[in-house]
């Protein structure tokens, strides 16, 4: 696309020679001719001057460092992403049931859907208008999914999930499998019915191998444009806010209920039964325990640090209430002196 067409696509201003072609994206620093790149992080200006794209998205402000052709931005990673996707567009795949796949007679069938190999589609599904069904995708009885909806490669869901349009669910991920629901009864565990269901939006994105589970009474929802990385896992009743998003190995326990538009780095957890406000970002390794009521930013980890270091700290972790204690008894005894 020419630089001068793809700026009026985006509604970007643009410098530079407006009929060079950009036909690939690259780095600043592997960039060569034809190629659009982005600077977004001052940490990587230091490459702009030797860049060999064609064209770079950047703000307006460290155009005058640019050797090439520019488009205009103060976001420029959105720009980019908006151009990434007017230059590549997603491929639409052949519209029709693959012969190798099993679809229930009283499934229903929306305009224009597409249905991969060995894929089954269970009795009382309903699927909207140019739906794609990867292969291996099985969906369980009475699950609806909205237009526009995309399920790669095995993608399980379990009876009763209902989601809206434009979802994408990436390969592996399970929805609506049985929340971990027991009862003690002497020391034996007492499996409980998970009778609830799984309640997606609309442009959700669910990353591979995550797993959704249904609710035991009510549902497990999942708000409109959340967007979850690869390897989550969500229990049973939890609740997600619109446009939360979540990194690789959050963990979120049942009945937990996260607000919106937070952000959950990798691999923090949250304990069941707790409430996040709107806006409240966790950083990685978080472990949150109780409710937090005020949007902000939470870290709970303890960064990584020299072996003997950790060693010799961790020996004085196992006082440290002895030594608060004391602390408490000098600073009361100061106070008596005052």
């Amino acid at each position: 696309m020419q630089l001068s067409k793809l700026a009026e696509a985006l509604g970007a201003e643009f410098t530079g020679d407006g009929d060079l072609i950009l036909d690939q994206v690259a780095p600043l620093q592997d960039a060569g001719p034809g190629a659009l790149s982005f600077l977004a992080n001052k940490a990587y200006r230091k490459h702009l001057a030797g860049t060999g794209a064609s064209a770079v998205v950047l703000k307006p402000e460290w155009v005058s460092d640019c050797p090439c052709g520019a488009l205009l931005s103060d976001n420029p990673y959105l720009l980019y992403a908006r151009a990434a996707s007017l230059l590549f567009p997603e491929e639409r795949s052949a519209v029709g049931v693959h012969p190798s796949a099993v679809v229930a007679d009283t499934a229903l069938l929306g305009n224009a859907v597409s249905i991969g190999p060995m894929a089954v589609i269970e009795e009382g599904v309903e699927l909207g208008a140019r739906v794609y069904i990867g292969p291996g995708c099985v969906i369980g009885r009475r699950c609806r999914v909205g237009a526009d909806s995309r399920l790669l490669a095995n993608v399980t869901l379990g009876h009763g999930v209902v989601m809206g349009e434009r979802v994408l669910i990436k390969p592996g991920a399970v929805i609506g499998a049985d929340g971990f629901g027991f009862a003690n009864d002497d020391g034996r565990w007492v499996k409980v019915p998970q009778l609830g269901g799984v309640r997606i939006g609309n442009d959700v994105e669910i990353g591979a191998n995550t797993c959704i589970d249904r609710g035991s009474a009510r549902d497990t929802v999942i708000g409109d444009g959340v967007k979850l990385d690869n390897q989550i896992q969500i229990g049973h009743n939890a609740e997600i806010g619109e446009h939360t998003a979540a990194a690789a190995h959050v963990g979120i326990s049942g009945s937990t209920r996260i607000g919106r538009y937070c952000t959950l780095a990798g691999a923090s957890a949250y304990a069941g039964h707790i409430v996040l406000a709107d806006h409240v970002h966790c950083t990685a390794m978080t472990g949150v325990t109780h409710s937090l009521s005020e949007p902000g930013v939470y870290s709970g980890g303890v960064p990584a640090e020299p072996n003997k270091k950790w060693l010799r700290n961790s020996v004085h972790f196992r006082h440290l209430d002895e030594l608060v204690r004391r602390i408490k008894a000098l600073e009361a005894k100061l106070d008596k002196k005052s």
